[in-house]
C-alpha cells in the first residue's frame, strides 16, 4: 500500500515514566508503558487497540497526539511528522495547534472530562475560538448543530454538565471533539463508563459520524465483543508492547498470540448451553518497572518453553497482514 494512503503512522513509540524514590533523587527506574509500538492506520480506517487495564492502551494514544512527551519513535500525520525523538525532529508549537484541529480525542469519563463551571454552548465553542474557525458571534449557532448532529436538543446550550446523564455528557464530549471537523479521533475508551444499553447508542452515533464526515478513528478498548463490532483492524497489547496485529475478522476467526487466545476465550457466551474452551493464565501481570526477560508475557503463559524466558520473539508477519511476536510461530 501507498504510504500516502496512510493517515496516520507510528514507528517504534515509546512513552517510560521515570520513578523518584525521593523528592530530590534522580530517577533511578522507569515505568516502560509504552515500549516500541508500531502501526498504521489506513484514512476512513478503525484501528482497535486492546488489553488489559494498565497495558499502555491510552498511554499510546496520548503520546500520539502529543498530549505526552515521547520517549522515543515517531509519529507522521498527513506525511507531516509530529515528532521523531531520533532525529531530534519536532513540529513547532504554531504548527502543531494548526494539525490540532484535525487530532482530537474523546474521554473515558464523561463526567470529569468537561468543565462543570462552563455551560454547553461554552464548551463546544471552546476549539472554535480557539482555532479561529468561526466568528464569535456565530459560536452559539454553531453548538447548536453540533448537538443536534450528536443526537441532543439545541435547546441544551445554556445547561450545564451535571443536568446531563452520562449518555448525554458523553454525546457532548464527542461534540466537542467534532467542533474542529477533524480528520482523526483518538477514541479512548469511550464507552467504558457507560450502561451497556447506552454504549450501543454511542457507538451506533460514532458510527454514523465516521460515515457522514468521513472520520478515521484509534478506537481504544478492553471489551472484545465492542471492538468486533467497530473496528476494522485490531491491534493485541501486552505490557506496552503489540503481540498481535490483523483484520478484526482474521482475529476472532484464527487468534495466533496465546494472549490473544486468553482474551478471546474469556468473552461472555450469551446463550448457557454454549460452551468455550477456555485459556487459563496462570501468575499475575509483571511489574512494568522490573519487565521479565525474553517475551514478556511467558510468566503467565500456559506454553511457555525456555527460549520464551531467554529471546525476546520477532514480531513478524505470517500471513498477509497478519503480524505476532510468539516463539510457538
Amino acid at each position: 500500500m501507498n504510504e500516502s494512503s496512510y493517515l496516520l503512522q507510528v514507528e517504534n513509540l515509546k512513552k517510560y515514566f521515570p520513578v523518584k524514590k525521593g523528592f530530590f533523587s534522580r530517577a533511578s527506574e522507569y515505568v516502560k508503558s509504552v515500549d516500541g509500538v508500531s502501526f498504521k492506520i489506513t484514512k476512513g480506517k478503525i484501528m482497535g487497540l486492546v488489553g488489559e487495564s494498565g497495558c499502555g492502551k491510552s498511554t499510546t494514544g496520548r503520546t500520539i497526539l502529543n498530549l505526552l512527551e515521547p520517549t522515543s519513535g515517531s509519529v507522521v500525520f498527513e506525511n507531516k511528522v509530529i515528532f521523531d525523538v531520533e532525529n531530534k525532529i519536532r513540529i513547532s508549537k504554531k504548527d502543531m495547534l494548526n494539525i490540532r484541529k484535525d487530532m482530537q480525542i474523546i474521554f473515558q469519563d464523561p463526567y470529569s472530562s468537561l468543565d462543570p463551571h462552563m455551560n454547553i454552548g461554552d464548551i463546544l465553542a471552546e476549539g472554535l475560538k480557539k482555532h479561529n474557525i468561526i466568528a464569535a458571534k456565530d459560536s452559539l449557532d454553531k453548538s447548536k448543530e453540533i448537538l443536534e448532529l450528536c443526537g441532543l436538543n439545541s435547546s441544551y446550550v445554556n445547561r450545564y454538565p451535571h443536568e446531563f446523564s452520562g449518555g448525554q455528557r458523553q454525546r457532548i464530549g464527542i461534540g466537542r471533539a467534532l467542533s474542529t471537523n477533524p480528520k482523526f479521533i483518538v477514541c479512548d475508551e469511550p464507552t467504558a463508563a457507560l450502561d451497556v444499553s447506552i454504549q450501543s447508542q454511542i457507538l451506533n452515533l460514532m458510527m454514523d459520524l465516521k460515515d457522514k464526515l468521513d472520520l478515521t478513528y484509534l478506537f481504544i478498548s478492553h471489551n472484545l465483543n465492542v471492538v468486533r463490532f467497530f473496528c476494522d483492524e485490531i491491534c493485541v497489547m501486552y505490557l506496552g508492547v503489540i503481540v498481535e496485529k490483523t483484520t478484526t475478522e482474521e482475529l476472532f476467526k484464527n487468534p495466533l498470540h496465546p494472549y490473544t487466545k486468553a482474551l478471546l476465550s474469556s468473552i461472555p457466551i450469551s446463550h448457557p448451553s454454549m460452551k468455550r474452551d477456555r485459556v487459563h493464565l496462570k501468575g499475575i501481570i509483571p511489574n512494568p518497572i522490573n519487565l521479565p526477560n525474553g517475551c514478556r508475557f511467558h510468566t503467565r503463559c500456559p506454553y511457555a518453553r525456555p527460549i520464551c524466558s531467554e529471546q525476546v520473539p520477532e514480531y513478524k508477519e505470517l500471513c498477509t497482514n497478519h503480524f505476532v511476536a510468539c516463539h510457538l510461530n
